[in-house]
């Protein structure tokens, strides 16, 4: 069995749990990657084809970009370059935080099937309407990505209001 660690991959035989706490450490890593490197907004995201290929990793990079729409979600479908639909069939978006109605789109676009999150105490993003429309949905409510999140919006909440749209 693969250890948690982030440089540890996991196999193909390892329990599904643990696989999804391999990829979320890789989103976190993200996201601490656009705060603290960068001073942007402590978003990551990466997107796993079915068979545990990375096909993106990305965070938000809306004040680094100047972008209006550029969030980890986007980031990592961007980073993937342009794919077959079939290869998102399958595949997982690992995000630190719940994915806004935007990020939602993008994964009900392109047919992404399953989303984990780390958290969604700081934001709720489109949860139920991935549900209904036939998405797996997973929070781990993971202290890290929390903590992290909860720091940003207390010291910057002009930046995660234009993030969010208020």
């Amino acid at each position: 069995m693969a250890s948690t660690e982030s440089n540890t991959p996991p196999t193909a035989s390892d329990p599904q749990s643990i696989k999804d706490e391999y990829y979320l450490s890789l989103a976190l890593a993200e996201a601490r990657q656009g705060y603290i490197a960068e001073g942007g907004i402590p978003i990551g995201a990466v997107l796993v084809a079915a068979d545990g290929t990375i096909l993106g990793r990305g965070h938000n990079r809306r004040a680094q970009q100047g972008s209006a729409i550029l969030h980890a979600e986007m980031d990592a479908l961007e980073r993937a370059g342009r794919l077959p639909g079939s290869r998102y069939k399958g595949a997982t978006m690992y995000s630190t935080l719940s994915p806004c109605d935007m990020c939602t789109g993008a994964c009900l676009l392109y047919g992404i099937g399953r989303v984990v999150m780390g958290e969604n105490r700081t934001f709720k993003g489109g949860e139920d309407y991935m549900r209904q429309r036939g998405v797996e949905v997973i929070n781990h409510d993971n202290s890290e990505c929390y903590a992290l999140m909860k720091e940003f919006i207390e010291k910057h909440p002009e930046m995660w209001n234009e993030d969010i749209g208020i």
